[in-house]
């Protein structure tokens, strides 16, 4: 039984706790940051008045505070503190009058404002010395916790229908579509995270402006206008999603419909048990894989020839209206083509030329909303794509084993946090007319995968080729090679097809020469033989992208005699005895 600790807290106090890593965020049961601006500055404001503001509540596990609620609350004042935002007046925070703040700037973890107007040394006073009215559950178990949130989240209408259903639900359906939707956004993360990397993970709405990593246009579902970038605030993303899964894993098509929904996220209902039954024996990877494939394929067909957008292909005539429903009459066409017939794409042009329009002849009002009526409507697509794909009994490589469109873009995203995790290179040749020979890339690889198995129990890392982490020289490949680029975050695929051709072999002589310049590397067993079962090319919208999988090892690997190491976004190699102690203290829980 949990014990409920109440205590006033002064905001300084909890600053010290945010940025000391103590106030931890479970995006299991926990939204994304989604208040605007003027509600970030009512609260300020508010506080600046010593009006009472609503209690925060958190549990207590291990010294460290998980934030049950209060997240947007929490976040505004402590982004407030860092400048993120002025008053309603335009005045910002004064880090003079709290030198904890100061120095977190001065270590590089965000930018001081300078040259602007700042709010008095009283009113930062104010703020500092206001008592924030905080419940703390200790001693509380998950399902303690889970129930809480629930309550709390009943009163009012405070989360969207989506969050309603995902928020604390811990079966393998609802994870399935929770990590699914992240892919996608962008905001891949570990389960649990302190709340100052939340901004990292977070998206920027067009006319918000937060300076949070990720841009909503960006995203696949409002950039193809599948959702509104509204939509995302709400998770409509997972909803799409979850309707997907359910006809997919449950093998039946379901009504497009709240109740529908409900009854699969209801524990112990009758519909929930058959799904989460389902899913069970069709597998969530196996699911996920599927539909991400469809996806990608679906991205491949608009990408063809002049890069289109999916509502200007599908609609007939310009409308601002998202489209889920005919989106997901047309995935679940696809799926049924591709994995269930295992057909593949003869012709991207002709697939993208079959679905022009196609939404006209689709029923996507309330009618067809119905099963039988979306079962019209999938036969309705595949009876005019259907000619665009032919027979292949090898699909299943290509839909389970390849790393999808969906899979590099989340992990280039992830990149720009998880530093020591990831290495990108633009290729293995030198940014220079008419250099051909990868030679002094090859030879570096190996140093790389050995720094990125050295990461420690359960991390690993990821080497990807063909990405340019600066635009300078995503240009510099443009110019040399005469390739389009595409942007991913703060990334720039530029491919490594360009460099085959530059090469003058092929795409398969490119992928066997890194493959065999790996194998006859010194990196140490069995480091040497997961990492070449775990290579893989993906065409990425014809630029060609590999990506390197280190696979988390349980002793440290080597380089011949040499241990190397990451140090941030850096390889090191360990060139005193203590530097090669530190490695070996990371694998020392193995023992």
């Amino acid at each position: 039984m949990a014990n409920l600790v109440s205590q006033a807290t002064p905001i300084q106090t909890v600053y010290t706790w945010y940025r000391g890593g103590r106030l931890f965020v479970n995006r299991r049961y926990q939204r994304k940051l989604v208040w605007t601006q003027i509600e970030k500055q009512k609260l300020i404001d508010s506080i600046l008045k010593k009006y009472p503001v609503p209690a925060i509540f958190l549990a207590e596990t291990e010294g460290r505070y998980e934030i049950i609620d209060g997240l947007q609350r929490l976040n505004a004042v402590m982004s407030f503190i860092e400048n993120s935002f002025p008053t309603i007046d335009g005045k910002y925070f004064d880090l003079e009058y709290f030198p904890t703040a100061k120095d977190t700037a001065n270590k590089g973890a965000f930018e001081a404002k300078g040259n602007v107007d700042f709010i008095s040394g009283d009113e930062c006073s104010t703020i500092l010395n206001y008592s924030v009215a905080a419940s703390i559950m200790q001693g509380a178990e998950e399902a303690e916790i889970n129930d809480v949130f629930d309550r709390i989240n009943t009163y009012g209408h405070r989360l969207s229908e989506q969050e309603r259903r995902q928020s604390g639900v811990t079966n393998k359906f609802a994870e399935l579509v929770r990590e699914t939707a992240c892919e996608y956004r962008g905001d891949v993360s570990h389960r649990v995270l302190p709340l100052h990397e939340m901004p990292a993970i977070s998206i920027d709405l067009p006319k918000t402006k937060h300076g949070y990593e990720i841009k909503a246009d960006e995203v696949f579902w409002v950039k193809h206008g599948v959702l509104r970038s509204t939509d995302l605030r709400d998770s409509m993303d997972e909803q799409v999603l979850a309707d997907v899964f359910a006809c997919v894993v449950g093998q039946q098509l379901i009504d497009r419909s709240k109740s529908a929904l409900d009854s699969i996220y209801e524990p112990g209902s009758s519909e929930s048990n058959r799904v989460i039954a389902s899913l069970e024996t069709y597998g969530a990877e196996k699911a996920a894989d599927e539909i991400k494939y469809c996806v990608s394929e679906l991205q491949s067909t608009c990408a063809e020839g002049h890069e289109a957008l999916l509502k200007s292909i599908l609609f007939p005539r310009p409308n601002n209206n998202a489209f889920p429903a005919v989106f997901a009459g047309v995935i679940l066409a696809f799926h049924e083509i591709i994995v269930q017939e295992q057909k593949r794409v003869i012709s991207y042009s002709d697939l993208k030329r079959a679905l022009n329009g196609i939404a006209e002849k689709m029923d996507a009002g309330q009618k067809g909303s119905t099963k039988e009526q979306r079962r019209v409507n999938i036969d309705i697509v595949k009876g005019v794509i259907g000619k665009c794909f032919v027979s292949d009994k090898d699909l299943n490589q290509k839909i389970y084993a390849d790393h999808k469109v969906v899979d590099i873009d989340s992990q280039l995203r992830r990149s720009q946090i998880e530093v020591a995790s990831f290495e990108l290179k633009q290729g293995l040749l030198p940014l220079a007319p008419r250099e051909a020979d990868p030679s002094d890339m090859l030879g570096r690889i190996p140093s790389v995968i050995c720094g990125l198995a050295n990461n420690g129990l359960g991390i690993g890392g990821r080497l990807v080729l063909g990405v340019a982490d600066s635009k300078a020289d995503a240009d510099r490949a443009k110019e040399i090679d005469g390739v389009t680029y595409r942007q991913v975050g703060s990334r720039f695929v530029v491919g490594v097809d360009r460099e085959a051709q530059r090469m003058g072999v092929t795409k398969e002589g490119y992928f066997q020469r890194l493959r065999d310049s790996i194998d006859r590397s010194g990196l140490s067993e069995p480091t040497k033989s997961d990492v070449l079962a775990c290579i893989d090319y993906n065409s990425y919208f014809g630029l060609g992208v590999i990506v390197i999988s280190v696979r988390p090892q349980t002793a440290v690997s080597t380089l011949g005699d040499d241990i190397y190491y990451r140090s941030g976004d850096e390889t090191k190699k360990a060139s005193t005895g203590r530097e090669s102690a530190n490695v070996v203290q990371r694998f020392s829980a193995a023992s």
